[in-house]
């Protein structure tokens, strides 16, 4: 019999303009959503587009990160939506101060099996996502 147990990673944010933070994950079990505490210190305030990207190679931006994770072969969309990339987290909102501190639950998110985000490069973009409504 499998046991089902916790799983935790930890992405450290950085790069040339300032931009810092760490997201921690966590999943209680296999299958169960994970919850995404996110602290981003020095962006602009505003939505910022929060997304886990195909490769766990950020040398060139998100031409090396590639497209936002999808396995399923979904469409764009927002986190809420039905279909959607399991990459798409929607928007962080950085506060006047340029913080962002929030917690997210996802239901796509996995730290385990085929589909894990674990390796994975996590982008927040300058611009906010537009969650595939092309607005």
């Amino acid at each position: 019999m499998q046991h089902n147990t916790k799983k935790t990673a930890v992405c450290v944010l950085g790069n040339s303009q300032q931009v810092k933070g760490t997201i921690r994950f966590v999943q209680e079990a296999d299958g169960a959503p994970t919850k995404i505490s996110v602290q981003i210190n020095g962006l602009a305030p505003g939505k910022h587009g929060f997304h886990v990207h195909q490769f766990g190679d950020n040398t060139n931006g998100c031409v090396s990160a590639g497209g936002h994770f999808n396995p399923h072969n979904k469409n764009h969309g927002g986190p809420e939506d039905d279909d959607r990339h399991v990459g798409d987290l929607g928007n962080v909102i950085a506060g006047s101060d340029g913080v962002v501190n929030t917690e997210i639950v996802d239901r796509l998110v996995s730290l385990a099996g085929p589909n894990s985000i674990i390796g994975r490069t996590i982008v927040v973009h300058a611009d906010p996502d537009d969650l595939g409504r092309g607005i």
